[in-house]
């Protein structure tokens, strides 16, 4: 039986008999310690493994997207993705074109008019970045049957942001328009973004 003047070894504490026990908590403590430790260099490890899979920032940036047109009617809305972001494809009517036209320029928050957001002949094809410049929220309004808010373009289900036919922000917190991303048709039904 061990007692106190014995001493006692800094691992192990004497039991109510008066044996000696293994310190549990000590153990435990050293246990948990070398897993968070291994657990930390396997991450330092890991990660830039992974992160060197991913394309770089400048393979990023020259990358384009094709978009076949051909199958868009008027008054319909596609979604896609461009670098990793939703891209609204939208084949405009002539009356939402003419809904457009007719807003005062000097009355929006973003002003634009709806051929400085559209090329040249090509006025009734409108693709954005389908990202609200507010927080970011992807709007309603391109897919069948979404809500278009009350100016028929984009609304935003996040804060109430209303964008017009044309893109446009026009009622809600957003401060500009949807963004127009660098695009060139190809052909009469072949646009590439990028």
């Amino acid at each position: 039986m061990a007692t106190l003047e014995d001493g006692v070894p800094p691992d192990q504490t004497v039991g109510p008999g008066g044996e000696l026990l293994e310190n549990p908590r000590r153990r435990d403590y050293l246990t948990y310690a070398a897993v968070s430790v291994a657990a930390v260099g396997a991450g330092v490890v890991v990660l830039p493994l992974v992160n060197s899979m991913n394309p770089s920032a400048d393979v990023l940036a020259q990358s384009s997207t094709e978009i076949d047109l051909s199958a868009i009617e008027p008054g319909q809305a596609i979604k896609t993705s461009f670098r990793k972001q939703p891209l609204f494809v939208r084949n405009l009517t002539p009356a939402e074109i003419a809904e457009a036209d007719k807003v005062p320029v000097s009355s929006l928050r973003d002003p634009q008019t709806l051929e400085q957001r559209t090329k040249e002949g090509k006025t009734n094809w409108l693709i954005t970045l389908g990202v609200c410049t507010h927080l970011g929220c992807v709007p309603l309004g391109a897919g069948e049957g979404e809500n278009r808010g009350p100016f028929g373009g984009y609304f935003c289900p996040c804060h109430g942001s209303a964008y017009d036919t044309a893109g446009r922000i026009r009622q809600g917190p957003a401060p500009t328009n949807l963004q127009v991303p660098e695009y060139e048709f190809t052909s009469d039904t072949v646009v590439v973004v990028g």
